[in-house]
């Protein structure tokens, strides 16, 4: 029969020529493809029970190339490839013979692939169990999506010894989140948080039989495979054929039910059941949740709950967590319950010449709620009055618990936080006095204020503003025919001669639907979202300068030519302007794929290729600006939100020579000082001549970022990490550089580059301007013309403060 399978597979290709035929038999032949965004229909099963293909994130124009079920309503996901890296709209996913199933993005740059295993493709079978699997000519298996786990195990699913589920970060974010569901060396199935950055498993909060320091690996009970039978049974499998079933009582048919089992991005494990012929109103029914109360089981004095630090959790009547925060607390993201919370007010620093005494500061009376992780002091036998006064006057202490005579301090980062009636006791939180709100971070001594004052302009910049960018792409034939579109007054015939559209109010109006849809908002203005008829409509941004210097009218018009003399393919196109009466705004070009901060602080992550071809196009646009204009453009404002990616990701500078238009009486994200904090040059701060040099500190700064993927300032990572231009040069001082692209092969592989430009990086974060190199001289070491120097710690003023 094995020698017949190369003549069934040629018959395929003879007898089911088209792809939507293959895909209602369940078969996939090499050469076939599916492309996001498109209307085609995805790999179905052969009774259509479930499909393989692309499902669209909330985030636009971003997609997963996932398994769901076909024929449920809400269509439930399954298993997905590229959770950490999802797929730009007309991405494609192709069976191909060499590497198996491969998915690239639009522009042909490899996202994922399954790997043939040993031999070559032939087909792709969609089975009706949810497995998507790849044979070669003979029919051997090469590979399986059982094989590769992800948040759902379903019927005929084993999963063996050292196996995992990973749960994904939110409901809507399929990046890896912080709980598994493992089968561990010792043969016990459990739950368990983890640290995201290392993956390294933190204290079990679920236990399927043993707990797990009491059996070993050769133990004649110790388990060996998780396996979820064909009839909806869910158990661990020991030696002898012995099962600990994790389903309880009797199941619903399978025949006429479908079942999975799901690790939720709250840490809890459910077992559900789904009929498959339902009316369209039925939903999942629960089977079981492991553990029974998420809130309080998971415990351990690393990582948190399912609420994040500070957070407090409250179970749901379906065993499920519900997070908010403290009193006198705000979510970190407001857009994430689940990620942690941060006071709202300065919490007391342990320091001298600090205003917050202990008179500052009062306990408010908290509810059932406690972090019974977070203690670092007790006191027995005590009373209450004595406990609340011990912590009033302890800097250190945030919250105390008093309960049967002990006195328990508790102090920042609060951990596995939960509010439940089985909470005894009376607990309090430590805040500031009176209706007051955070807006920076806490004071900082006098004694050290100056050697500190690029620290505090870093940590400033965390709640600045929302960023107005998504600019987008027009064609450069529009700019060359604008002329002919209106009258000829004194400000037209300067907007010729600029190659600028002078736009009327009412047209611009017009363009947004009365400024309907805002794209972002920043220090300049708002940006709308617009369509302006130049022959066919086309796609701007019109930003509203609305914060512009009074003192002069001509400051807008001067500004203004002077951005439309600039020409460079690393910068952000002027289309047109508006000047009426006090209407200021500036038309852009869209810009399709949007603000460099998306890709490096967001889920889908550039190549290191990528990354380091957009430094370059970045510091070729900086030294455009600053040596070969008519007139020299200061920036001010470099950082990632301000760098827009075309539709082939190559680099654009947005907002080059607004700065003067500013007042200076601004909040927010600017002070008597023009630049956002986190990359402003230390020369703002002391009263010394403003220079290009400023543009070539904050590039630096964006350097470090774009090498190592993370923000420059994120306390999140531990305190010895959380200034990245600190960190950074402490890895080069120790040559641990490698430290600072951990899991990224590419630039590991790369190391020779990857030393150059942090060397190049922390030649541009010198306090000293003079010692900062020109644009010029950066592009040279960048592109390893010239040999980069050894570079000097970057803060020797602090230091010798």
């Amino acid at each position: 029969m094995a020698s017949d399978l190369p003549c069934i597979v040629y018959f395929f290709f003879l007898l089911f020529p088209s792809s939507s035929v293959a895909q209602r038999n369940g078969n996939v032949m090499v050469g076939d493809s599916l492309t996001a965004g498109d209307e085609a229909t995805p790999w179905l099963s052969p009774a259509e029970d479930f499909a393989f293909g692309f499902r669209q994130l909330d985030k636009k124009d971003l997609y997963l190339l996932a398994i769901w079920y076909n024929k449920i309503p809400d269509k439930t996901i399954v298993w997905y490839a590229n959770g950490d890296r999802p797929a730009p709209k007309k991405s494609t996913v192709k069976l191909t013979a060499e590497l198996g199933v491969v998915l690239n993005n639009p522009q042909g740059g490899e996202i994922w692939k399954s790997g043939p295993g040993n031999g070559e493709a032939a087909y792709g079978f969609m089975n009706d169990t949810g497995n998507f699997q790849v044979a070669n000519a003979n029919g051997e298996k090469l590979w399986q999506s059982f094989e590769l786990l992800t948040d759902t195990l379903l019927p005929t699913q084993i999963m063996e010894k050292g196996g995992f589920l990973s749960s994904r970060l939110s409901e809507t974010n399929f990046s890896q989140g912080r709980f598994q569901f493992r089968l561990i060396p010792d043969g016990n199935a459990v739950l368990n948080t983890i640290n995201l950055p290392t993956g390294f498993p933190y204290e079990a909060y679920f236990w399927t039989y043993f707990w797990s320091n009491t059996v070993d690996s050769n133990s004649s009970n110790a388990g060996y495979q998780v396996v979820f039978n064909e009839s909806g049974y869910l158990y661990v499998l020991r030696a002898r054929n012995k099962r600990e079933v994790l389903t309880p009582g009797r199941v619903v048919p399978a025949a006429e039910n479908y079942h999975r089992a799901t690790l939720h991005f709250d840490g809890v494990f459910v077992l559900y059941s789904h009929p498959k012929n339902s009316s369209g109103n039925e939903s999942w029914s629960v089977v079981r949740t492991m553990p029974v109360n998420i809130c309080t089981d998971v415990r351990g004095k690393k990582g948190t709950g399912p609420c994040g630090f500070n957070g407090v959790c409250t179970i749901s009547t379906d065993q499920r967590a519900i997070c908010r925060c403290p009193q006198r607390f705000s979510l970190l993201d407001p857009d994430d319950p689940y990620g942690g919370c941060k006071p709202d007010f300065p919490t007391q620093v342990c320091a001298e010449d600090v205003p917050n005494a202990p008179e500052d500061y009062e306990l408010v009376q908290l509810t059932n709620i406690d972090w019974p992780e977070s203690d670092y002091e007790m006191y027995t036998p005590y009373n209450i009055e004595d406990c609340k006064k011990a912590c009033l006057q302890d800097c250190f202490c945030n919250v105390i618990v008093f309960r049967e005579g002990t006195c328990w301090k508790k102090k920042l980062p609060l951990s596995n936080g939960r509010q439940d009636e089985s909470v005894n006791g009376a607990s309090f939180m430590k805040v500031r006095k009176g209706n007051y709100t955070l807006p920076g971070p806490p004071p900082i001594p006098k004694k050290n204020r100056d050697s500190l004052v690029l620290v505090v302009s870093v940590l400033l910049g965390g709640s600045v503003f929302f960023n107005f960018v998504l600019v987008d792409v027009a064609s450069f034939a529009f700019f060359f025919i604008y002329h002919n579109k209106f009258t000829r007054t004194p400000q037209v015939e300067r907007a010729v001669q600029s190659n600028l559209r002078c736009f009327s109010y009412k047209e611009l109006m017009e363009a947004t639907n009365v400024f309907k849809e805002e794209v972002g908002r920043g220090a300049f203005g708002i940006v709308y979202k617009g369509l302006v008829q130049i022959g066919s409509g086309v796609p701007v941004a019109i930003k509203k300068v609305d914060r512009f210097v009074k003192e002069s009218e001509k400051e807008f018009k001067t500004e203004v030519d002077a951005i439309a003399q600039t020409h460079h393919k690393n910068l952000v196109r002027l289309i047109g302007f508006c000047d009426e009466g006090q209407h200021r705004m500036l038309v852009y070009e869209f810009l399709s794929n949007g603000a460099l901060a998306s890709f490096l602080f967001g889920d889908v992550k550039l190549s290191w290729n990528q990354r380091t071809q957009i430094a370059f196009g970045i510091a070729r646009g900086l030294l455009y600006l600053h040596d070969e204009c008519s007139t020299q453009i200061i920036h001010c404002d470099i950082k990632p939100q301000n760098i827009l990616l075309d539709e082939h990701y190559d680099a654009r500078i947005a907002d080059f020579g607004l700065a003067k238009l500013l007042s200076l009486d601004q909040s927010q994200t600017f002070t008597a000082i023009r630049g956002t904090k986190g990359y402003v040059a230390p020369e703002w701060f002391r009263n010394m001549l403003i220079t290009v040099k400023v543009d070539v500190y904050s590039f630096g700064v964006l350097l470090l970022e774009i090498i190592c993927c993370r923000r420059s300032v994120d306390t999140e990572v531990g305190e010895e990490r959380a200034i990245l231009t600190d960190w950074a040069y402490d890895c080069y001082k120790e040559g641990m550089m490698h430290a600072l692209v951990e899991n990224d092969e590419e630039a590991l592989n790369d190391m020779k580059k990857l030393e150059r430009f942090v060397m190049v990086a922390i030649w541009c974060i010198q306090e000293d301007p003079n010692l900062r190199p020109s644009m010029k001289m950066v592009m040279l070491m960048l592109e390893g013309i010239i040999q980069v120097p050894v570079p000097p710690c970057p803060s020797p003023f602090s230091i010798a403060s």
